[in-house]
């Protein structure tokens, strides 16, 4: 039997399947890190906890990660009004501030390693290593993404009919709406990782 759309729900009030998978794939982030920061309130308190004051260069990565997530907005509302040129430098200005944001988090493990706090030390670094890699890795994916479009807008969008034909296409144009969904989210989350990090 084959399985079709509900009449009695509109197109509009239909959710996009890779919409779903997006905030499907948010929830298990956000569980996952959920997790691990329960995790690192238990440890602790059991004792043996090492205080240290985080680098300063993971506060300077925040305010990167929000300009950045502010250039994907730019992007996104330059997609809507199919301005291309200014969709390609928002994309290009995004690109970089997150490679700034990665650059900025390796400088910032080299500071933990100054001050004496490795990974496979007291758990309290070992804690701050491994979420704060594993939102590097998130970041990273995000990039390619954001690399991916950046390029189209280069090639594929090489003239502006092009660009038009491909705005007007529902289930291409809803992409760049989920990477800047992505982006914003991973933005938000390291601004939490950090505020976490610096009063708990």
């Amino acid at each position: 039997m084959e399985l079709t759309a509900n009449p009695f729900i509109s197109p509009e009030r239909r959710i996009h399947p890779q919409r779903f998978a997006l905030w499907l794939g948010i929830a298990v982030i956000i569980m996952s890190f959920a997790g691990l920061t329960s995790a690192y309130i238990v440890r602790k308190g059991a004792g043996n906890w090492v205080e240290f004051r985080l680098p300063f260069n993971f506060i300077i990565s925040a305010a990167v990660m929000l300009l950045s997530s502010l250039s994907m907005h730019w992007a996104y509302l330059s997609f809507k009004h199919d301005k291309l040129n200014h969709y390609r430098w928002a994309l290009a200005t995004a690109l970089l501030l997150g490679g700034a944001f990665l650059f900025s988090q390796y400088l910032g493990w080299q500071k933990l390693k100054e001050i004496g706090i490795y990974l496979s030390g007291n758990p309290s670094g070992s804690f701050v290593y491994v979420i704060s890699y594993l939102h590097f890795a998130h970041v990273a994916g995000g990039l390619f993404f954001i690399l991916i479009a950046f390029i189209k807008s280069l090639f594929v969008f090489n003239n502006p009919a092009n660009f038009l034909i491909y705005r007007t296409d529902s289930n291409k144009s809803i992409r760049i709406g989920m990477v800047a969904t992505y982006w914003h989210f991973v933005d938000a989350l390291w601004l939490y990782l950090l505020f976490f990090f610096m009063f708990m």
